[in-house]
């Protein structure tokens, strides 16, 4: 059975999807709705799918089983809810939304409506990442005791400057936490759990705009590991996001999503590691050439459809690192407000 996918937005991450839902041989783009009637249209030649520059039709289109959303990060709720109550599955892109209390009403509604509910956290699918997170359940590594995560990337002035939404509070919900570090941030949840204490700043030093281009947080997780984060869109040229985890067995270190080092007491059979690559993607450009993890992402989520099986970042593990992001900020707050007394 062919699932028919609309895409909501018309931007960069909606070529991705486009590309990705284009490579799935039982999927077809079958309507796309956005504001840039340009980007739409061409999207629509380029596939074969329907354009909409009215949200109400575009939710009316049939046939289409699914839709995945694209577009600013404050509207994925109220993108999401319109759509669960048309009848339709819903696969966000990240964060959920951009605060807590509407990814609440997104995933009530979904459940109300029946529909399937997931977030796009396509790091998950990773090969490497996978291989880190069974030795970590194996206790390969051991006991984690400290994690430290960098995603030091850079962003020219015209990324903020051409865009209407990027860097405001009401549409991004912030800067580099909330929208480019929050694949990390999810990341550190899904390999080491919860987070029950934090302590972080923010500020913005390069960029002109509302949310921050840099923030810091010290993480305490609740089976005692230590962890920092450091996440920067001013941070040139841009490198590859780093993530070191140390266990009492050893330390493991993660670039660019490839295991570069494996340092441990009693390795695995066959552990290999990969040069570091100083090309990797998302570093100083927003566009995603490689979109295989996009791909996995939508494989699973027709899967889930299809057999009635849970996908893999449903709507309520999505909404775990928006729930670490707004706890980040609220530390900021209070240690920039006391830094400033």
């Amino acid at each position: 059975m062919t699932m028919h996918v609309g895409l909501i937005g018309g931007g960069n991450i909606s070529e991705t999807h486009a590309r990705a839902i284009n490579a799935i041989p039982d999927a077809k783009l079958s309507a796309v709705f956005g504001n840039n009637a340009d980007k739409v249209q061409r999207l629509c030649r380029e596939y074969g799918a329907s354009p909409y520059d009215q949200f109400d039709r575009f939710l009316n289109h049939r046939p289409m089983e699914f839709v995945a959303i694209g577009s600013p990060s404050g509207l994925h709720a109220t993108h999401g809810i319109a759509a669960a109550q048309h009848g339709l599955h819903v696969l966000t892109e990240k964060p959920i939304d951009i605060s807590t209390a509407r990814a609440d009403e997104l995933i009530e509604s979904a459940e109300k409506a029946g529909v399937k509910l997931a977030v796009m956290f396509q790091d998950r699918f990773k090969p490497d990442i996978r291989r880190l997170r069974q030795w970590i359940a194996e206790g390969v590594i051991g006991e984690p005791l400290l994690i430290d995560a960098r995603v030091k990337w850079y962003r020219p002035p015209s990324y903020y400057g051409d865009s209407k939404w990027r860097g405001t509070l009401n549409l991004d919900g912030g800067g580099a936490l909330i929208n480019q570090a929050i694949h990390t941030v999810d990341l550190l949840l899904w390999l080491f759990g919860d987070v029950i204490r934090v302590q972080a700043q923010t500020a913005t030093m390069l960029h002109r705009i509302e949310g921050e281009d840099l923030a810091t947080a010290l993480l305490t997780f609740a089976n005692g590991a230590r962890g920092s984060l450091q996440a920067s869109t001013a941070a040139f040229p841009g490198y590859p996001r780093r993530i070191e985890v140390t266990g009492t067995e050893g330390t493991v270190l993660l670039e660019h999503d490839s295991i570069i080092a494996a340092d441990l007491k009693n390795a695995p059979a066959h552990v290999s590691a990969n040069p570091p690559s100083r090309d990797a993607e998302n570093v100083s450009t927003p566009v995603v050439s490689d979109f295989s993890g996009h791909k996995a992402i939508f494989e699973d989520f027709i899967r889930a459809i299809q057999t009635g099986s849970d996908p893999a970042c449903d709507g309520r593990e999505g909404r775990r690192s928006l729930a670490l992001v707004e706890q980040i900020y609220k530390a900021a707050k209070i240690a920039n407000n006391n830094a400033a007394c």
